[in-house]
């Protein structure tokens, strides 16, 4: 870990355990979290890299155009700088879009200071095709999230002061002639200031903004549930906050999942639920009528450090989370995913405490089949065989800082792993956008 990223993680650990060393939480106040010059001697690798294009590399004898890796093979690599990234203005969240009449699918790579858009239409020649900059007025934010619905992406941003949930139309990616474009937003939803993450529920049509801070409509941190069927004309539904959880007690929720529950409990099925990760506890919530939204139940673990994400299996019958600070905290002695039995959602069971093969943070993981797609920070992509989902085993992984796999905060932050094409895409915070495609 550089020694920069080892303070911040100190100070971080230190606020998500509730004991902070200062009298702030508020990381910003110390910048970006890489805030690197060219010439810093502990600059990370990624200032600086060249883009891979042009030709797949396979991952041969462990490694692939310098990168560790097992059964994943590199497409591309377009490092920061060419995606309109700086050494202080890093990647972090991101989610695909597939155009419905091109079929082209696109990468949306949220930065500090705005969300990028890269076509995959060649993915061995990924192209910039232009930026979204952040709300006039806003602030440059470590955290920034995007999801889709309707061809339109959703963007909010944390700790950004009057940032609001960007719309805008994905289907002007279309029309580019000379990349990169600077896009301007379609419309702001200003009902809400700063969110740390935003959930969309596609079948339902429903956006729900978690982790409200900076004044507008709160809901206390927890759920903001917004109205997108007419995505640029999103209308306020209701709130939801599952109070006893989130390290204030007031159900702040730091990322959830909303779905429309086809799983084996009977009390549930059609009814849209959201899965929250509350800090503190798993939450799970019947959401169906705005008006009258009510928690089901939540759950707790033992070495709980901070409740960070988490997804469901396919058939609804499982939820994996992960845990951001207990690698960092000494809770966990390797990267550990939480597999909960939600058989019933009244009473979800934790069946395995799995650990996997390093020691590093684990941060946004998803489901495809039976297949875990884990950011797991310094030790990158890894993909977890989940067809036994109370005994995942690791069956690839694609490394993009290969000089540690230490807790802390280098290295991929998300990946997107929906496409049809099979193509799989993950952010490396100071390293770039990889586009890889499993081994075979």
């Amino acid at each position: 870990m550089h020694k920069r990223t080892a303070v911040r993680a100190l100070l971080h650990a230190s606020c998500l355990a509730g004991a902070p060393l200062l009298a702030s939480c508020d990381l910003d106040l110390f910048g970006p979290f890489e805030p690197f010059g060219q010439n810093d001697p502990y600059a990370p690798a990624g200032s600086g890299l060249d883009a891979i294009v042009g030709s797949p590399v396979p991952c041969e004898d462990g490694i692939a155009a310098g990168y560790p890796c097992s059964n994943v093979d590199l497409l591309s690599f377009l490092p920061l700088e060419d995606l309109g990234g700086s050494v202080s203005a890093p990647l972090n969240d991101m989610w695909g879009w597939t155009d419905p009449l091109t079929g082209i699918e696109y990468a949306l790579v949220g930065r500090n200071d705005g969300l990028a858009f890269v076509s995959l239409a060649d993915p061995e020649s990924p192209v910039y095709v232009g930026e979204l900059p952040r709300t006039p007025g806003s602030y440059v934010s470590t955290w920034r999230d995007v999801k889709v619905y309707s061809d339109h992406a959703f963007i909010v941003a944390d700790g950004a002061g009057p940032h609001g949930m960007q719309v805008f139309d994905l289907r002007e990616l279309r029309d580019v002639s000379d990349a990169p474009v600077t896009f301007s937003s379609t419309v702001v939803y200003q009902k809400i200031d700063s969110a740390h993450n935003i959930v969309i529920n596609e079948v339902s049509g429903f956006a729900y903004t978690v982790g409200g801070q900076d004044g507008a409509e709160t809901c206390a941190g927890g759920l903001h549930m917004i109205d997108i069927h007419e995505p640029t004309n999103p209308t306020f539904a209701g709130c939801f906050a599952h109070g006893g959880t989130g390290f204030a007690g007031t159900g702040y929720t730091h990322d959830a999942q909303c779905i429309m529950y086809a799983g084996p409990d009977p009390d549930y099925q059609g009814r849209e639920i959201c899965l929250g990760s509350n800090e503190t506890a798993l939450s799970i919530a019947d959401v169906t009528d705005k008006a009258n939204p009510r928690a089901i139940s939540s759950a707790v673990y033992p070495g709980v450090g901070y409740v960070h994400q988490g997804w469901i299996s396919e058939d609804h019958r499982y939820f994996f989370t992960a845990d951001e600070s207990d690698e960092l905290a000494g809770t966990a002695s390797r990267t550990r995913t939480l597999v909960w039995d939600i058989e019933d959602l009244d009473a979800p069971v934790l069946v395995r405490e799995h650990l996997g093969v390093t020691t590093s943070t684990d941060h946004n993981l998803y489901i495809r089949g039976d297949l875990m797609y884990q950011s797991n920070y310094a030790s990158g992509l890894r993909i977890l065989d989940v067809s036994d989902p109370a005994n995942p085993e690791e069956v690839g992984f694609f490394d993009s800082v290969s000089w540690t796999d230490a807790p802390g905060f280098d290295g991929s932050w998300s990946n997107y792993p929906f496409f049809e094409s099979g193509v799989v895409v993950f952010t490396s915070r100071n390293e770039g956008l990889f586009v890889v495609r499993e081994a075979g």
